[in-house]
């Protein structure tokens, strides 16, 4: 679409985040400009969703269009030493009630359904064209947008700039703000594949969670026998490998005993990915004229599949705070501050959890799961995405830490005690040598 000169809000980045920010200020009357560098429909991972984002669906108004591509995940599913062989945490035991579904989804399809509702809303919406820089000054921000091969580059001034840009993190990379995480690097290989067997009954459209000896592994159920799997590993046993990406993917998948079953009659279709140094954050979130919103910010680990619903949540947040400040620029810090500890409090939550999710003490916690105080709602609200300003759940949460703080003490006593006991032996074994 033709630009104009001036906007309200230049919002980077045409995700669910960017999406979404827009829809809501577009809403309120601001003029929003909307800038993807790709075209809809783009593959994108991260298909799996949260019923936390069932009520931001249904506030955009594109609940039934989502419901209408996706099929319904009743909850998450681990290995456990039972009969079936695993445990299912359903959403319909939530510690306060939400919605008891979410849906999983091809991103192509979620993600351009997203940007077409926000052209609708009333943003100006661009496709194929790239945010090359953002020259921020005192009253607003000048990008530089840099369209098809061909095109001449356009500038465009804003009050706001709203950095949507995912991974690329534009606005952290261009200000240094980026900094990887040196304690839990991790690196993931995933495609789609056919032929994956589901679970029974309501529980088909479950995303299911493997641990293996260098990470862990999602299967997420699509749409057309289509599912999506990945392997999220250490990213030095990603460079070890020897062979071809597809069959480094088959080892890792055929290394877990419980999933074998499944995979007799998969076969891979497309999409085959990898991906390296996953977890980053940004030393702000926020100045003078921009927000960070999603993955622009931060970016843990997908294995509880909360990056659509931390990049909707924040956006949705981040709108509220850009109509706030263009409507009285004097509250700003002040709203960023809020906004700031807003979503550090609930990704700090989420990452202690997903950073011990692979130790032994996690592992069998989930697998003997109990409600003492109700904490085994709390967790459950946590994988439904209940994190921001919840303290029924937050204060559980806490307890569960304690729970298993108190495990790992005791398996640490454990494994030292049988170590001294072994290095005792040994050494009895020695004496009577050397006296024989």
């Amino acid at each position: 679409m033709p630009l104009d000169n001036d906007a309200d809000v230049l919002v980077i980045g045409g995700g669910p985040a960017g999406s979404t920010a827009a829809t809501l200020l577009a809403r309120r009357g601001r003029s929003v400009v909307l800038a993807e560098k790709e075209r809809h429909p783009r593959f994108h991972v991260g298909e799996s969703l949260l019923p936390m984002n069932v009520p931001l669906f249904e506030e955009l108004g594109v609940l039934g269009q989502v419901r209408a591509i996706g099929i319904k995940k009743m909850g998450a599913d681990f290995p456990a030493p039972s009969r079936r062989g695993y445990n299912v945490f359903r959403f319909a035991r939530t510690l306060r009630p939400i919605s008891d579904h979410a849906f999983q989804v091809r991103r192509a399809e979620l993600d351009a359904l997203l940007f077409r509702h926000a052209a609708q809303s009333g943003a100006r919406v661009l496709e194929g064209v790239t945010v090359r820089g953002i020259e921020l000054a005192a009253g607003g921000a000048t990008a530089r947008l840099e369209g098809p091969e061909g095109a001449a580059p356009r500038s465009l001034r804003a009050r706001y700039v709203i950095d949507a840009s995912g991974r690329d993190t534009l606005l952290a990379g261009q200000l240094g703000l980026k900094r990887r995480n040196p304690k839990h690097q991790s690196a993931a290989v995933f495609a789609h594949f056919s032929g994956v067997g589901r679970r029974p009954g309501e529980d088909a459209g479950n995303i299911s969670i493997y641990r293996f000896s260098h990470g862990w592994i999602w299967v997420i159920p699509l749409t057309e026998d289509c599912t999506s799997i990945g392997a999220v590993c250490w990213p030095q046993y990603l460079k070890q490998r020897s062979g071809a990406l597809e069959e480094f993917l088959w080892g890792a998948l055929q290394s877990v005993p419980q999933l074998r079953g499944r995979l007799e009659n998969a076969r891979l279709t497309g999409h085959l990915t990898a991906t390296g140094n996953y977890s980053y954050a940004s030393r702000r979130i926020g100045g003078p004229g921009w927000v960070l919103v999603g993955d622009a910010y931060a970016f843990v680990d997908p294995i509880f599949s909360t990056g659509v619903f931390l990049a909707m949540h924040s956006a949705k947040r981040a709108a509220e705070l850009v109509d706030a400040v263009l409507h009285d620029p004097r509250r700003e810090r002040a709203l960023q501050r809020r906004y700031a500890r807003e979503i550090r409090e609930g990704l700090d939550l989420l990452s202690w959890f997903i950073f011990r999710f692979t130790s032994p003490v996690m592992e069998r916690l989930f697998a003997h799961p109990r409600n003492v105080l109700r904490i085994e709602e709390a967790m459950i609200s946590m994988l439904a995405g209940d994190v921001f300003g919840n303290r029924a759940v937050r204060w559980r949460l806490h307890a569960f830490k304690l729970i298993y703080g108190i495990s790992w003490l005791g398996q640490w006593r454990r494994a030292r005690a049988s170590w001294r006991a072994r290095r005792q032996q040994m050494g009895l074994r020695l004496s009577r040598g050397a006296g024989s």
